[in-house]
C-alpha cells in the first residue's frame, strides 16, 4: 500500500526547517469523494433523493476543481500535522505553509512548510546538581490574616438604630431619572448596599453617609463618559433613595467559639494550630513547585542552547494565542482584554518573551535529557494520564473502554505523540529532581557570585537560578 505522506526536511538555520509534503494521489482522492459526500448532502438534483447525491455526480454538476478546493481546505490542517511528525520536528509559532497548484487526477498534491523548530539544546551537567531551595515557614501574621478572613466569613449583620457611616450596610429603595425620566435598571427595592464599597457610581455611597431608617434622600451623580450604558455615559442622575435599615457588620471575637464555629475545635489554639499547618502544607506545594522548576533551569544554565530573537518572539506569539483562546473559552474578547490593560497586543506579546525564552530553554533541555536517558512512555502510562484528566474534569473515573477510544482518538488526530512528549517531560523533570540535592538558598546565592582565578570570565559564567533570586 502507497504511503498517504512522504516528507522531505531541510535545515534553514537560525531554528528554521522547510518541510516538502506529498500526498499520494490516492489518499488526495479520496478526500475527493469524502467533500462530494459532503456538498451532495445540500445538493438537490432530480432524480436523486435530498441528501443521498453520489460523488461522482457531485463532481461533474460542481466540478473537479471546486471539490478539490475544498477538499484540501479540509484535510491541509491534518496532513500538516502529519507532515511535521513524519519529519520528527516540534514547530514554535505559525508556519508559512505554500501551496502547490493543484493536481491533476491521479497525481499526488505537493505542498512545504517553512516554521520555526525547538532548537537542540548541547546538555551540560545535568545529573546530581545542587540547587537552592527555601524552608516552609509559616508567620505568625499570616495565621492571624487567615484567622481574620476566616472571622470575615462568619460576620453578621445587625439592626442597629443610628446614623450610617463608612462600612456599615445600608438597605435601600431607589429610582434614578435622567432628565426628569426614568431609566433602565435605575430602580431597585430592598437593595443592600455596603457604603464605601465602591459597587454604585462614584459619589452615591458617600452622599448616604449619615443617613437613619426611615430616612428619604437624593442622590445625585454623574455617569462616567466610558460608561457601558452609552445612553447614560456622562449624563447626570438624580436618584430618590429611601433608606429601610441601617446595619452593622459584626465579627466574632478571637476566642474558643470562633473555634466552634470555623471548624467544631475546642479551643482557638487548635484552630490556630489548624490554620498554621493547612498554609505550611500549601507553602511546601509551592516551594516544591519552585524547587522542580529551579532543578531545570540549573540543567538549563548548565547546557548550551541557541535561542535567536526570532524564535523566542515566535513562541511568545504562540503563548499570546494560547491565552487568547482561553480567554474566547470563558467569553472574553482577547481585543477587549487588551483595551482593559492599555496595551496593544504586540505589546502583550513583547511582555512574555522574557517567558517564552525560559520555556523553550526548559523545553530544549528537557527533549536532550529524554534522549540521552532513553526514557519512554508505555500505553499504560498514556492511559494513566488520560484517566487522571478525565477524572479531574467531571469528577468520575472513566471506563477502560472510553480511554481506549480516547487514546485511539489522540492517534487519530495526530495527539499521542503530543501526550507522549508530554508525559516523557515530566518523567524527565522527576528524573532530574530525584538526582539533585536541595541547599540552602544563601548557599546557592554564594556559589553564584563566588570567583575562582580558574574562571577567566566571571561575567559570563552560568547562574544558578534559585527561588526569590
Amino acid at each position: 500500500m502507497t504511503a498517504a505522506l512522504k516528507t522531505s526536511t531541510k535545515d534553514l538555520g537560525d531554528s528554521r526547517v522547510r518541510v516538502e509534503a506529498e500526498v499520494a494521489a490516492d489518499t488526495v482522492e479520496r478526500e475527493v469523494a469524502s467533500a462530494a459526500r459532503e456538498l451532495g448532502r445540500d445538493l438537490k438534483l432530480a432524480g436523486f433523493r435530498s441528501g443521498k447525491v453520489p460523488p461522482p455526480v457531485v463532481i461533474q454538476r460542481v466540478g473537479r476543481e471546486a471539490v478539490l478546493e475544498e477538499a484540501v481546505r479540509r484535510a491541509l490542517p491534518g496532513w500538516y500535522e502529519q507532515a511535521v511528525s513524519e519529519a520528527g520536528v516540534v514547530t514554535v509559532g505559525d508556519p508559512d505553509v505554500d501551496m502547490g497548484g493543484l493536481p491533476d487526477k491521479g497525481s499526488p498534491l505537493e505542498f512545504s512548510i517553512e516554521v520555526a523548530v525547538r532548537p537542540t539544546a548541547a546538555l551540560g551537567e545535568y545529573m546530581g546538581l545542587e540547587v537552592g531551595r527555601r524552608e516552609a515557614t509559616v508567620a505568625d501574621a499570616d495565621v492571624d490574616a487567615e484567622l481574620d478572613r476566616l472571622r470575615e466569613s462568619l460576620a453578621s449583620l445587625e439592626t442597629v438604630e443610628r446614623e450610617a457611616g463608612e462600612g456599615d450596610y445600608v438597605v435601600i429603595d431607589f429610582i434614578g431619572r435622567v432628565d426628569g425620566e426614568p431609566f433602565e435598571g435605575g430602580e431597585a427595592r430592598g437593595f443592600l448596599l455596603e457604603l464605601g464599597s465602591g459597587r454604585l457610581i462614584e459619589g452615591f455611597e458617600r452622599q448616604l453617609v449619615g443617613a437613619s431608617a426611615d430616612d428619604e434622600r437624593q442622590v445625585t451623580v454623574t455617569f462616567p463618559t466610558d460608561y457601558q450604558a452609552e445612553a447614560l455615559a456622562g449624563k447626570e442622575a438624580a436618584f430618590d433613595v429611601s433608606v429601610k435599615e441601617v446595619k452593622e457588620k459584626r465579627l466574632p471575637e478571637h476566642d474558643d467559639d470562633l473555634a466552634a464555629e470555623a471548624g467544631g475545635f475546642d479551643t482557638l489554639d487548635e484552630l490556630r494550630a489548624d490554620v498554621q499547618s493547612r498554609l505550611r502544607e500549601r507553602d511546601e506545594q509551592t516551594l516544591e513547585r519552585e524547587y522542580r522548576e529551579a532543578v531545570v533551569d540549573a540543567a538549563v544554565a548548565a547546557s548550551t542552547i541557541e535561542l535567536p530573537d526570532e524564535l523566542v518572539h515566535a513562541k511568545a506569539h504562540e503563548m499570546w494565542g494560547l491565552t487568547a483562546r482561553r480567554l474566547r473559552a470563558q467569553g472574553i474578547d482577547p481585543e477587549q482584554y487588551a483595551q482593559i490593560t492599555g496595551k496593544s497586543e504586540h505589546e502583550l506579546i513583547d511582555e512574555v518573551e522574557p517567558d517564552a525564552r525560559r520555556a523553550l530553554g526548559r523545553e530544549s533541555a528537557l527533549a536532550a535529557v529524554i534522549e540521552a536517558e532513553n526514557i519512554e512512555v508505555s500505553d499504560d502510562e498514556i492511559l494513566d494520564a488520560l484517566r487522571a484528566a478525565a477524572q479531574s474534569a467531571d469528577g468520575q473515573a472513566p471506563s477502560e473502554r472510553r480511554l481506549k477510544k480516547s487514546l485511539e482518538r489522540a492517534r487519530e488526530e495526530g495527539r499521542e505523540d503530543l501526550l507522549r512528549e508530554d508525559i516523557a517531560m515530566r518523567k524527565a523533570v522527576d528524573l532530574l529532581v530525584d538526582s539533585a540535592t536541595p541547599i540552602s538558598v544563601e548557599q546557592a546565592q554564594a556559589r553564584d557570585t563566588l570567583w575562582t582565578p580558574e574562571k577567566e570570565a566571571p561575567e559570563q559564567a552560568k547562574q544558578l537560578w534559585t527561588p526569590g533570586s
